[in-house]
Formats: structure tokens, sequence, C-alpha cells
């Protein structure tokens, strides 16, 4: 059976109460008394219930973190890197599915019935709405891969999406592609939006250079491969900007499929730069989305939320890189 707090006290020959504030965070307790009870706990082997705590406390430590992307494998990392992180520093992650899910209302239900101390969005595909009706239902929210607002209604982690799409349309360009497209994930979706936009700024200005636009169904291989197929039907690009990683693995195994190859007949530019990116069989070249960083300082801020739950909304952009891999012919001489 677990030994129990009384047992603890029996041991260190104190009171229960004082068993109690040793383990709870802030609580006032002499060094004597900590030194007895942390001594009695760890002969007996016990630990504090975290739920008695919460009771105490009125915290109880729990995340809600939230996506719907679970079909990307980049969130895989993103759940492993924030489930630890989150873990490290006390606190415990209740991860929360909403896949095919645009309306708040039963995640905010579902997780007051969990009484979390506050929530993460962990999703560049969700409006900004989504996440402030955790802020207007007064539960702290960090919105991590979020749209980027330079006066957001909660705080927002992640990357400029417009600034991404400039970057492929000129990597594009540098390389001598004239016949360049934008393979997007869904059409509604901010991050598809704000790539696309930055992608055709760039193409816009630039002369002799033609720009097709076109949409996968989700952030998914099954998608982008399906979009790819349909493409390849008429008229292809020199070169795709495939705004997901994902969706660039789909689209190479269709380009293979059709009897082409890469970056021969089409050059491919993902963005995330996932795991399997890095894959010799895949070796896409790709913009880096400096996922850790976002990770913890979304945790950063939404402990600091937890402190202070006034604290004005900010925003944390990270810059992102190219990473030259095979999927895109060199540089053309004289180009930079």
């Amino acid at each position: 059976m677990a030994v129990t707090l009384k047992e603890v006290a029996e041991i260190a020959g104190v009171s229960r109460s004082a068993v109690s504030r040793t383990f709870t965070e802030g609580a006032s307790v002499s060094p004597k008394t900590r030194k007895k009870v942390e001594k009695a706990a760890r002969d007996l082997g016990y630990s504090p219930n975290a739920l008695a705590s919460s009771l105490t406390t009125g915290r109880t430590k729990l995340i809600g973190l939230i996506s719907n992307n679970f079909h990307n494998p980049l969130f895989l990392e993103v759940f492993d890197l924030f489930t630890r992180r989150l873990q490290e520093k006390g606190l415990r992650p209740l991860l929360v599915n909403l896949t095919n899910e645009t309306d708040p209302a039963n995640s905010l239900r579902m997780l007051r019935q969990y009484s979390v101390d506050g929530v993460i969005v962990a999703s560049s595909t969700l409006s900004p709405e989504f996440a402030k009706a955790f802020r207007d239902a007064k539960i702290p929210v960090v919105h991590s891969f979020g749209r980027f607002a330079s006066a957001p209604h909660v705080h927002v982690v992640g990357i400029d999406n417009v600034e991404c799409g400039r970057m492929a349309a000129r990597t594009l360009l540098a390389r001598g592609y004239q016949r360049i497209a934008f393979l997007g994930g869904p059409e509604s979706a901010t991050s598809t939006i704000d790539r696309r936009a930055g992608f055709m700024e760039v193409v816009s200005e630039t002369e002799d250079a033609e720009m097709n636009v076109s949409y996968a169904s989700d952030y998914t291989f099954a998608a982008g491969r399906t979009a790819m197929l349909e493409l390849l039907k008429g008229s292809h690009a020199e070169a795709y900007f495939c705004g997901d990683d994902v969706l660039s693995i789909g689209a190479l195994s269709a380009i293979s499929s059709a009897g082409l190859s890469v970056p021969d007949d089409i050059g491919i530019i993902g963005l995330n730069d996932m795991e399997m990116a890095k894959w010799e069989n895949i070796n896409l070249t790709t913009i880096r989305q400096p996922v850790k960083q976002i990770v913890d300082s979304s945790i950063e801020l939404v402990m600091a939320a937890l402190d202070d739950q006034d604290r004005h909304p900010e925003a944390r952009l990270f810059s992102c890189q190219v990473v030259e891999r095979g999927t895109l012919r060199p540089l053309s001489k004289g180009r930079s």
C-alpha cells in the first residue's frame, strides 16, 4: 500500500500539516522541520499526492496541449518536446486531439472539467480567434506556431509565414526557375494564406516569372501526393514551394510515380525541416522552422501567464533559414 502523509509525520515527529507544508510550493516551513520531513519521506519512499496537493494550492499544474495536426509527423516531434519540457518544469501536459474541430467550445468545456491551469494551442492552421476563446474564459493561453499580429489578443510564438513564402520564392528564382508554383495546405488555413502571400509578392515583382497556385486538402502525405498527381496531368511547373515538408514528401512520391525525377525534371522546396526531411531517400531542401526555440518560449510564456494573468499579450517571432539538400538544382552561375 502507498505510504501516507500520516506515516511520514509520525516518523519525522511532526504534525501532518508540517508534512503538507513541506511539499507545498511556497508554504512556510522551518529548515529543521523540512530536513526531518524529507528524510522520513525518503526512508519510507513517500511521494506527495498531486491531486491532493492541488486541493491545497488551487493549482492542478495541468497544461492543456491542444492540436489538430496529428497526421503531420512534425507534430510528433513537437509533442515530444512539449511533454518533456513541461514535465521538466513540474507541469503535467493534458493532450487534446482536435482533428476536424474548429470550434473551441468543446475543448474549453473539457479543459474546464479537468481544471487546467493554462493552455497551449499548438497549431499553425487554427485561427487566432480559437486561442482567444480561452483568454476570454480567463484561462492563460499561448498560441504556438500561431499567426503573427503586431497587437495579438493572446501570446503568440512562431515564425513569420509571409517571410517564409518570400524566402521560398527567392530561393527558386535564384536557381533560374521561371515557371514556379505554390502548393499549399488547406486553402483556409492561416499558414497557407500567409505563405502564399509572401510567395506571390516576390514573384509578382519579378519579370519573366510565371506562377501558379494550388492547394492540398490537408497537411498530410496523402494529400500532397494526390494534389501533385493531379497537377502532373497538365502542364506542370519547373519547381514547387510546398507549404510544408509532409506535403513535399507526398509530392516527391507522386513525381516518382509519374516517372519523373527531382531535381532534374521538377524542383521541390518544403518548410519545417522535420526529421524525415533529412533521410537519405528524401533529402529535402526546405526552410527550417526553429521548433525547439518555439516550444521553450511557449512554455516560458505560459508559466509567466500563470503568475500574471493580466500580462499584456506579446508576439515572439523566430527567424527561419533555408537548408540546402538535394531537391533543387544548384544555384545558376552569376546568381546568389
